[in-house]
């Protein structure tokens, strides 16, 4: 197949992934089956060859994050019993010291996102933005633009999440410098895009839900009372009741996964394989043992708060009773709740590869990328573009990302891009456009207390800005041969 009927073909396959989503509301699993299937047998496979490479794009694809991402769930559940986002928040209420409050559920979005999925963090953070913006009378168009930004652009950058897990895994990068330079470049666009729009945003006063925020007739005086005991008080830790996490020890289970992963990544630059340091640390370093020793510390910890975990379980799980054991609920209770929350990213993750496959097994992908090469277009835009225009299109951080990688994949060698700069490329693509096919706009949207119109502008307009700017990072450590 000619390269010019190939590209027709996976534009006719996007088209009908992006009909069957948009306009059919199709599910996205049998949507991308459907758009994947198309693809092959209009690129001239036969039947039975594509539904193979269907079936080991999706097998392999799920090798390869299944179990990453179910810890990062179990995770996500443990943070929520433990209470450990409120704890989050009030450090960076004290760091803050009551100044540019908007940052405390940002940057504990931001850390939280890391190993959360995205849409859980939202309902995470927006009680602790809500309730701090009525203390402090800040707008939640504030709050949702840069909240959003810090959850949303982890989300698209730093694994272990599903759209760059996988992602890496395609195009084979390091997953440690990926961690390292995500997080870099994420910091770097989300305080430039603060610094940059934070008084345009505030222009607008938009009030929290009172769902939300709490007692609107609580006492704002901060004479008599602080912001930290404010926001204490709304959140139910006060003395007299259990013990209560700490903020420095909510941060370990997070920090974990990280700081593993990066380690092993650094020491493989100055130790050689076979020796005992890389060894060790070749092992801290697998995807599974890091995010097994963050799982493994919070369950460590809900022996140690087991009153939190104990009324937060009996909240969400109607089969926690008093009289249940906290075994019961670690090991039970959280794997349910998790497989609930993890098995749709999981499936649609997983069909995303399958897409990959057909891709990147096609010899016309290379006549493409030598076609691309030889123009005046610098490459490391082109995963960017790619998966900018796809999530646009599609909605899906994660789809787009998958997209990408598979379209990318065999162009690597060609374009000699490196795998990690090309990886943070697409995760940065993959978060430039965040609208109305996109569920969790809709999320921020309902939380923060915004019309669509408000939305589009405070949700949309900023993730745009970072990730132009989060791609001028890349695009510098590119350049410069850090990546």
């Amino acid at each position: 197949m000619t390269p010019a009927l190939f590209t027709i073909s996976l534009l006719v396959s996007i088209a009908l992934l992006i009909f069957l989503i948009l306009v059919v509301k199709i599910h996205p699993v049998i949507s991308l089956f459907s758009s994947a299937l198309v693809l092959g047998l209009t690129t001239g496979l036969p039947l039975l060859e594509t539904l193979g490479l269907i079936n080991s794009g999706f097998g392999t694809t799920l090798g390869q994050i299944g179990i990453p991402l179910m810890l990062g769930a179990i995770m996500a559940i443990g943070l929520i019993d433990l209470k450990a986002a409120d704890a989050i928040a009030l450090f960076f209420n004290r760091v803050f010291k009551g100044k540019n409050m908007e940052l405390a559920p940002s940057l504990s979005g931001f850390i939280i996102s890391i190993p959360v999925f995205g849409d859980i963090t939202n309902l995470l953070v927006a009680p602790i933005a809500s309730r701090i913006a009525r203390i402090k009378q800040i707008s939640m168009t504030t709050m949702v633009a840069f909240s959003g930004l810090g959850l949303i652009l982890t989300h698209g950058l730093v694994p272990p999440t599903p759209g760059i897990l996988a992602t890496s895994s395609v195009l084979e990068a390091d997953l440690g410098f990926v961690v390292i330079f995500g997080i870099i470049a994420s910091l770097v666009a989300f305080f430039s895009t603060w610094l940059l729009l934070k008084r345009w945003i505030a222009k607008e006063f938009v009030p929290p839900l009172p769902s939300l925020a709490g007692d609107p007739d609580a006492d704002l005086n901060e004479g008599s009372a602080s912001v930290d005991n404010e926001l204490s008080e709304q959140m139910g830790r006060t003395k007299t009741k259990s013990r209560q996490i700490s903020p420095s020890i909510a941060f370990i289970p997070l920090l974990i996964p990280v700081v593993f992963i990066a380690s092993s990544s650094i020491v493989a630059i100055f130790a050689d394989e076979g020796t005992a340091l890389r060894q060790v640390f070749d092992v801290l370093g697998d995807r599974v043992v890091a995010l097994g020793s963050g799982v493994l510390m919070i369950v460590l910890l809900a022996f140690l708060y087991k009153q939190d975990v104990f009324t937060s379980a009996m909240k969400e799980d109607e089969e926690i009773t008093p009289r249940s054991s906290l075994t019961q609920i670690v090991m039970n209770s959280w794997v349910v709740r998790a497989m609930a929350v993890a098995i749709m990213p999981l499936l649609v993750t997983a069909m995303g590869g399958a897409i990959a496959n057909i891709v990147s097994e096609n010899p016309a992908v290379e006549e493409i990328a030598t076609n691309i090469a030889s123009t005046n277009i610098p490459f490391i835009l082109i995963p960017y573009v790619i998966a900018a225009v796809l999530v646009a299109s599609v909605g899906s951080i994660t789809t787009a990302a998958l997209t990408a990688a598979g379209i990318l994949a065999p162009m690597l060698p060609v374009l000699g891009l490196s795998p990690e700069a090309a990886t943070l490329a697409i995760g940065a693509g993959s978060i430039a456009v965040i609208y109305i096919n996109n569920s969790g706009f809709w999320i921020q949207k309902q939380l923060f207390n915004q019309t669509t119109k408000q939305a589009l502008k405070y949700i949309t307009i900023p993730t745009f800005i970072a990730s132009v700017i989060a791609m001028i990072v890349i695009s510098l450590f590119e350049v410069t041969g850090v990546l």
